[in-house]
């Protein structure tokens, strides 16, 4: 039998359980939603939100038995955890994942800077390569360009299946964020979305996208979202799930 320890803050139940010789502790939000959902989160903690009709008993169960998962995948973030957290020295070996694939990062001496994607690796040239705080502006530089590329090409792609509703194509932002993939910004119509989700599969990134721009039509997560979401993309859930398994961040 699992072991709850439930205590609540600002609406949202602290509890755990026991997983073998390991405690799972989780935060549980009662919303609106279909399905038990469970993330882990950029601090490695472990976030359930469900119907306020699923038993409790239910919940911690299902916890439980997602025991596996959610280790393999505690481990796994502290493996790919945020620059800002995780010291890299940008030397050949070094992995890095881009557009939901896992490159290896070939550091080269050249007097022709600059960064190329070639097979399974990325190459990095520079002038010094001992040079770390070059190396990193030069990656970072890299990858935000490819970010404004391939996020400005999901939405063109995105927004021509939501034309028809009268929603003007908003801007896109892009910035850090530590625990969502995206928001919409209603005020300022536009969507900001997380420079870490260039890690993401395409298709990914295009449902963020899809996600974010229906909040234009449906500002809350209801029936109404929901359905309207899986009329236009009828596996987001697939795709979420993809998401949450690879890059392991909260929508």
């Amino acid at each position: 039998m699992p072991y709850d320890d439930t205590n609540k803050t600002n609406g949202v139940e602290l509890h755990q359980v026991e997983y073998g010789d390991q405690v799972i502790r989780f935060t549980l939000e009662r919303k609106n939603v279909k399905n038990v959902n469970l993330h882990i989160k950029p601090d490695m903690t472990v976030a359930v939100s469900a119907n306020p009709s699923v038993p409790l008993e239910f919940i911690l169960d299902f916890v439980k038995q997602k025991g596996p998962w959610i280790m393999k995948n505690v481990h796994y973030f502290k493996d790919v955890q945020p620059e800002s957290e995780r010291k890299r020295e940008f030397v050949s070996g070094e992995s890095f994942q881009f557009l939901g694939k896992q490159y290896r990062l070939r550091v080269e001496e050249a007097q022709d800077e600059g960064v190329t994607l070639d097979g399974g690796f990325i190459y990095l040239r520079v002038k010094n390569v001992t040079d770390t705080v070059r190396k990193r502006n030069f990656f970072d530089q890299w990858m935000r360009e490819q970010a404004n590329g391939v996020f400005s090409e999901s939405l063109e792609k995105v927004y021509l299946s939501l034309q028809k509703y009268d929603i003007p194509k908003p801007e896109i932002q892009i910035r850090t964020m530590k625990a969502r993939w995206g928001s919409c910004l209603r005020d300022s119509h536009a969507i900001l979305l997380n420079f870490e989700l260039i890690k993401a599969p395409k298709y990914c990134i295009e449902y963020v996208i899809l996600h974010e721009l229906t909040h234009f039509l449906h500002k809350n997560h209801n029936e109404r979202f929901y359905g309207f979401l899986s009329a236009l993309m009828p596996d987001w859930e697939k795709r979420k799930a993809i998401l949450d398994e690879e890059i392991v961040r909260d929508l």
